[in-house]
């Protein structure tokens, strides 16, 4: 199974946009499935206040998993990763119109009105996993480059 079926399969179990995204990289990065969706758990719906896009947070937590930081010192893979973040945000800006949540359903989900707004046009069922797409597919081209 691809990345992007994974991830969109999650994401259709009801698993929020960053657990998706993270969890569908996570075994061949060296994380177990199960922790990575545990890992992703609060940060669907940009941290539930609209902010950063979850797909995102899900695709950076595993950018990280691949090439983040994890010893003193170790400038080049502080580098790295800080070009590869920055490469993801905006290829996914470039692709999407923004990485922001709220700016990318059109409206505000800190709010009930903006919840009930993004039910009745089926954002979480019909847009949300074209980000949970895009955003999976922007982290297999890193990791390919």
């Amino acid at each position: 199974m691809s990345h992007v079926e994974r991830s969109v399969e999650l994401f259709g179990l009801k698993f929020n946009c960053a657990q998706s995204v993270f969890a569908s990289f996570s075994k061949e990065l060296g994380l177990d499935e199960k922790q990575a969706l545990k890992i992703g758990g609060c940060f669907g719906s940009g941290m539930r206040k609209g902010e950063v896009c979850g797909a995102c947070t899900g695709a950076l937590m595993a950018l990280g998993l691949k090439y983040g930081q994890s010893e003193v010192g170790d400038r080049d893979s502080k580098l790295k990763s800080d070009d590869v973040c920055v490469k993801f945000l905006e290829e996914f800006e470039s692709e999407n119109g923004s990485y922001i949540c709220n700016e990318l359903l059109g409206c505000d989900i800190r709010t009930k009105e903006g919840v009930e707004y993004a039910v009745e046009n089926k954002l979480f069922t019909e847009f949300c996993p074209k980000m949970v797409e895009s955003a999976t597919l922007i982290v297999e081209k890193l990791i390919k480059e």
